[in-house]
């Protein structure tokens, strides 16, 4: 039998989350039946989706969400033979059992001299909402200007990436120098630290006098309040988060942007990448190309060790990553 270690929500998060919230857990797994594999981490995600939907997805006691990269080690499925790399929804657990129907297999010619880690990235769920929000919710277009806050995580710097690979301008905000400076390594045209500097409507309308046709927002909250303001007429947003209020114990009110949106004509939708599934496989291929190319660039910010995924997650929440982070087992 395995031993597997699993991390448990000990109780929802009140405000940010901390050790307390969490607990390490022993599981001896039987042996897995007709269909089903036995699967060991290799590599695990931490997200900013997982603060909000532990909320309304999970219960006290459950064993925390979220995806892996793993190994099939044990198989009565012909389906994922012994050997084979999965990414899993198998959440904050060293070892699961699966009967492959939250399965989906890495892709079969993933380039030996790609980090498998990238399929929780780059290649993976953050690259398809990249890219998704770009083509199917902001209909970005050749030589328009967009904005894209939280630039330097997982998201925004693919983000970024794929609108100037398709010849347009990028501003980026971001947390510290140091991410900035990553910004522009990625070709941003524009990027500063939205904590160093004295006025946001300044550095937005310094960045883009002409302002921005199109906003991919990370963030929430007054960054959003502002940025709306510096919208072009008929401008588009992509709401794919709001960090900023994922850890509040009471819940920010106004100002409220109504009046702007109806003045400029703007057009905001929220999007998931899921709504999209059916064209993921395509999808991630494309994505894998440009990285081959030389086009998509990645980095990694890497915790090692399964017993530190609680300290990787809530330094996430905190900022400490540039681009995706993850956990090495």
């Amino acid at each position: 039998m395995v031993q597997a270690k699993k991390w448990i929500l000990v109780k929802h998060f009140d405000g940010f989350p901390k050790d307390s919230d969490f607990k390490l857990k022993m599981e001896e797994l039987p042996e897995p039946k007709d269909g089903e594999v036995l699967l060991e981490a290799v590599f695990l995600s931490a997200d900013p989706y997982m603060r909000p939907f532990s909320k309304f997805r999970m219960n006290e006691g459950d064993v925390m969400i979220g995806t892996q990269v793993a190994k099939v080690i044990q198989s009565n499925n012909p389906a994922f033979p012994v050997g084979s790399r999965v990414v899993s929804r198998g959440g904050w657990s060293t070892h699961t059992l699966s009967d492959g129907t939250d399965l989906t297999p890495v892709m079969a010619d993933w380039p030996q001299d790609v980090p498998l880690s990238l399929a929780l990235g780059t290649v993976g769920m953050p690259g398809l909402t990249a890219l998704y929000g770009i083509e199917e919710v902001l209909g970005l277009q050749k030589g328009e200007t967009l904005l894209v806050n939280a630039a330097a995580g997982a998201v925004g710097s693919v983000v970024g990436q794929i609108a100037k690979k398709m010849g347009c301008k990028v501003v980026g905000s971001a947390g510290s120098d140091a991410k900035v400076a990553f910004l522009k390594e990625l070709g941003f045209d524009e990027a500063f630290n939205y904590k160093t500097i004295g006025s946001l409507e300044e550095a937005l309308k310094k960045a883009s006098p002409e302002g921005y046709d199109c906003f991919f927002e990370n963030v929430g909250g007054p960054f959003s309040t502002v940025a709306l303001q510096q919208m072009k007429d008929f401008g588009r947003i992509a709401v794919c988060g709001s960090i900023s209020l994922y850890n509040d114990t009471t819940p920010q009110t106004g100002p409220y942007p109504h009046l702007t949106i109806i003045i400029k004509q703007l057009k905001m939708e929220g999007f998931m990448q899921s709504r999209w599934e059916h064209k993921h496989a395509e999808s991630l291929k494309r994505l894998m190309g440009w990285v081959k190319e030389g086009k998509l660039h990645s980095r990694e910010h890497i915790t090692r060790g399964f017993e530190n995924m609680p300290a990787a997650f809530m330094g996430l929440l905190q900022g400490d990553n540039i681009g995706k982070a993850i956990i090495a087992v």
